[in-house]
C-alpha cells in the first residue's frame, strides 16, 4: 500500500502541472487560474449544501434507531471531495466533482461493500477469533468457610 501512496504523491503533482500547462496554453494563464479558483468556490458551495443534507439524514436515521452507514460513507466522500476541490489542479477538481454525484457515491459504496464481503467470507473463526493461551490453575471457594484469623493461618494479617 505504501508504494502506491508514494507513487500518487509523485505522479499526481506531475500530472496536475502537465494538465495546467496544457490548459494554460489553450486558454491563457489567467483564465486557467480563474478556472481553478472557480472550481474551488463552486465545489465549496456544493459541499456545504450536500453536507447539510447528509447531516439531516444522519439525524433522521439515528432518531429511528438505525446506524447511518450510508450517510457516514457519504460524509466521508464529501470530506474527500472537499479536500480535492480545494487543492489546486484540474485532475483533483474532476475527481472531487465526481465524488459529489450521489449515484457515483452509491456505486463506490456498493463496490467496496461487495469487495470487503468477498475477502472476509473466506476467513475462518480461528482467523477472526484467535485462540489464546490457556492458563491452568487451582482455586478454592472460601465463601462458605469461616474467615481465617491470624492464629489459624500465620501468613494472613489479623482481621479487624
Amino acid at each position: 500500500m505504501l508504494p502506491w501512496i508514494l507513487a500518487a504523491f509523485i505522479a499526481v503533482p506531475i500530472a496536475e502541472i502537465t494538465v495546467f500547462v496544457e490548459v494554460g496554453s489553450q486558454w491563457g494563464l489567467w483564465p486557467a487560474i480563474g478556472a481553478i479558483f472557480a472550481t474551488a468556490v463552486i465545489g465549496s458551495i456544493l459541499i456545504r449544501h450536500q453536507g447539510v443534507a447528509v447531516l439531516r439524514r444522519v439525524r433522521d436515521e439515528m432518531g429511528a434507531g438505525r446506524f447511518p452507514a450510508r450517510q457516514v460513507f457519504d460524509g466521508l466522500c464529501l470530506l474527500i471531495a472537499g479536500t480535492l476541490l480545494l487543492l489546486p489542479g484540474f485532475i483533483t477538481d474532476a475527481v472531487g466533482f465526481i465524488l459529489l454525484v450521489p449515484v457515483i457515491r452509491h456505486f463506490v459504496m456498493s463496490s467496496l461493500t461487495s469487495h470487503i464481503e468477498t475477502h472476509t467470507s473466506g476467513m475462518s473463526d480461528a482467523t477472526i477469533h484467535p485462540v489464546g493461551e490457556t492458563i491452568n490453575g487451582e482455586f478454592a471457594d472460601i465463601t462458605d468457610h469461616p474467615s481465617p484469623t491470624s492464629e489459624s493461618d500465620p501468613q494472613l494479617p489479623p482481621r479487624r
